[in-house]
């Protein structure tokens, strides 16, 4: 587990720089929606896509995209922004189904 880790840190980096940088842009309720319903999850859709195209599925993967999402919450939102927890992981999941076909083996 800690070789994969290694191995995908790039992802995981990416992840971070979307959930934690990414808001730092927020400057309004506007803006803070536009960033939370379109960037955010378009770029963890993205990642996951190749993350998927790298590995395959990992349900793993899901689970650490949820993970890295909780602290953001204290920093950057609301209590109200746990449900972003379950919708950026559905996100990592779909993209992570959609590279399947694109599989590298």
């Amino acid at each position: 587990m800690v070789d994969k880790l290694k191995q995908n840190i790039i992802f995981y980096l990416l992840l971070i720089v979307d959930f934690y940088l990414i808001p730092l842009l927020i400057q309004d309720t506007g803006t803070a929606m536009v960033i939370m319903l379109v960037i955010i999850p378009w770029i963890c859709l993205i990642i996951s896509i190749f993350y998927g195209i790298k590995n395959g599925f990992d349900f793993w993967y899901v689970l650490i995209v949820a993970i890295l999402f909780v602290p953001s919450i204290f920093i950057f939102y609301n209590s109200s922004a746990w449900v972003y927890t379950i919708a950026y992981a559905l996100f990592a999941l779909v993209g992570n189904l959609i590279a399947l076909p694109f599989r590298k083996r």
